[in-house]
């Protein structure tokens, strides 16, 4: 029935509600066949829990005689709306309730009529979007692997905001009310191009690193820092934008998303959730004599919290091993992999009443960049999740070293293992060790290089790094190299001495792509490692941080293994607990 609830419909109604519904299905990539064969809409046809809700009058399909299926023709032949039809092949269980969970969170947000396409519509204005970057560096694009497939990287980042009521409540710290917000919580989430593996890299929020420039959607400038700057109050720079900027100033990694949440938005969706267990090695009281802390308080072993208390294991910094952020970001590590474990046993993701809490919970409490804009943009993200394997994912914090002086305190990027890490997610490396052993294929450019001896290069000495000057000579030298291999038209740019962590080759255009990949292989420099670049007019050379020392450039054989110094967990280890803090037992 096309029309309201309790009116005949007249067979051009009919016809036009066929039309919306086949526009609608298309939109979610729902086979609208479903509808033409006398089945009931997606995810109906198998409902088989009396304690499901009713979908309505709406919901409802009649077949080629005009009178309702029976129901046991809605409940037989294998279960779900593929029961309709008897010619369909029987799929295995473990495909009937991932089609199950699609189905029934599908009819849950669209519906089958008008009132479902406005909870969609709802849904959607739930959402809060912003730009993706407020930098002026254009971010590289991806390198595809050799079945053409690219990886997604989604920057997560947890807001300290106290911009209401509610998270003035839950965020304490009276004299913050109405400050710019902290990015407290920053995590990059790299899906890999093959979908075989998922890495997540922590920032702390303590980090020391210089801020790129950033204007704000509302024209405001916030010109680039002049000295070392916390990575937490890019945030306060224009928004979200200015932390996705901040990051590819630092790692070369393109973000291709991001997704922001505050502290009801977290409550909202742990709550929406259920309970999530986590582990501490001995009885916990965050709140100290001093007042600080974020409250939590459980007993030894394993506890299922959510909501408030959810927000206070992710919140804990006093308590935690050496009450640093390091252990904070650890514990936020733990609590991921448990969620994902719980959410994939498969009871809260074929509930449809906990998927309605969860739409409601997710839409309402994110801020995400215009890509992902829409409940089915989301949806078709956490698709691409959902093909990771937990065995397969792996949690990491980068790399570092405590500051001195003024910084005492606060991290610095650990120089070596901080890149590594990075060059491993801008390579598409899996971070767990398990990635082929085969040398990948390394993308050649369309249009060929021309002649060493034509290519015009300019080498720059961008050895310099938070902790060291520049290393004296070394554009000279490098450039010398290029000139002993045939290079006859290379030069060295005094001008700019701005540092950056690893060698890049820049090309400004897709015509000097396979000359820029020639000065790369003649110096041993990885082709990843050549970028395109609007801020160059020619080929440059920027020789980075990791060749400091004279000689070849140092391809290392351990490059492909994650860095001890990154704490890695695996998201299959339960029995992972948090070492608590002797000063803040009970």
């Amino acid at each position: 029935m096309g029309g309201p609830v309790g009116r005949s419909s007249t067979p051009g109604e009919r016809t036009r509600s066929r039309v919306r519904r086949a526009d609608r299905a298309d939109e979610l990539g729902w086979d609208e066949s479903l509808y033409e064969k006398g089945g009931e809409a997606p995810g109906d046809a198998g409902r088989d829990s009396e304690t499901a809700p009713d979908p309505g009058p709406k919901a409802k399909r009649t077949d080629g005689g005009g009178g309702r299926r029976s129901a046991q023709g809605r409940r037989g032949g294998g279960g779900g709306a593929r029961g309709a039809s008897s010619r369909r092949a029987p799929k295995s269980p473990k495909r009937r309730v991932l089609r199950w969970s699609a189905t029934v969170l599908a009819v849950l947000i669209l519906g089958t009529g008008a009132t479902g396409y406005l909870y969609y519509e709802h849904l959607n204005g739930n959402i809060k979007k912003e730009d993706l970057t407020l930098g002026d560096k254009q971010m590289a694009d991806h390198k595809a692997n050799a079945a053409g497939q690219t990886p997604i990287n989604i920057l997560l980042i947890g807001s300290d905001a106290r911009d209401s009521k509610a998270n003035q409540k839950l965020g304490g710290a009276k004299e913050t009310f109405g400050a710019p917000p902290l990015a407290d919580v920053q995590m990059l989430l790299h899906i890999s191009a093959d979908r075989s593996n998922l890495s997540v890299i922590s920032m702390p929020r303590d980090t020391m690193l210089k801020m790129p420039k950033c204007t704000a959607p509302d024209g405001k400038v916030f010109p680039a820092s002049q000295g070392d700057v916390q990575t937490n109050e890019s945030l306060g720079r224009g928004g979200p934008g200015c932390t996705v900027a901040t990051w590819y100033e630092l790692t070369g990694i393109r973000i291709d998303h991001f997704m922001m949440i505050d502290f009801a938005g977290v409550v909202s969706m742990a709550d929406a959730i259920g309970g999530v267990p986590v582990c501490v090695d001995a009885n916990i009281n965050s709140r100290g004599r001093d007042g600080k802390g974020s409250g939590l308080k459980l007993e030894k072993g394993t506890t299922s919290v959510k909501g408030e208390q959810a927000l206070q294991w992710l919140r804990t910094r006093y308590g935690f091993e050496d009450n640093t952020d390091l252990g904070r970001a650890k514990a936020q590590h733990m609590y991921m992999n448990s969620m994902v474990r719980e959410l994939r046993k498969g009871t809260k993701l074929t509930d449809p009443a906990k998927l309605m809490n969860l739409a409601e919970a997710a839409t309402d409490a994110l801020t995400v960049d215009k890509g992902l804009d829409t409940v089915k943009k989301l949806y078709d993200l956490a698709e691409e999740f959902k093909k990771v394997p937990t065995k397969r994912i792996t949690m990491s914090t980068m790399p570092n070293v405590y500051g001195t002086g003024v910084n005492n305190g606060r991290v610095y990027p650990k120089a070596g293992d901080a890149e590594q890490l990075f060059r491993m997610v801008r390579d598409d490396v899996p971070l767990d060790g398990k990635g082929s052993k085969r040398k990948k294929p390394v993308a050649e450019a369309k249009d060929p290089s021309a002649p060493v001896g034509e290519i015009a290069v300019a080498v720059r000495n961008a050895t310099a790094s938070d902790q060291q000057g520049p290393a004296s000579g070394r554009a000279r030298e490098v450039a010398d190299q290029l000139t002993e291999a045939g290079f006859a038209r290379t030069t060295v740019d005094a001008n700019n001495v701005t540092g950056v962590a690893r060698t890049t080759v820049l090309f400004p255009s897709a015509d000097l792509e396979g000359d820029a990949q020639a000065v790369a292989k003649a110096l041993g420099v990885p082709v990843s490692q050549v970028k395109r670049s609007t801020d160059v007019s020619g080929i440059s050379l920027a020789v980075g941080a990791d060749w400091r020392e004279d000689g070849a450039y140092p391809v290392s054989k351990g490059t492909e293994k994650t860095p001890e110094s990154a704490g890695a967990l695996n998201g299959d280890d339960d029995k992972a607990c948090m070492k608590v803090n002797p000063n803040y037992t009970w």
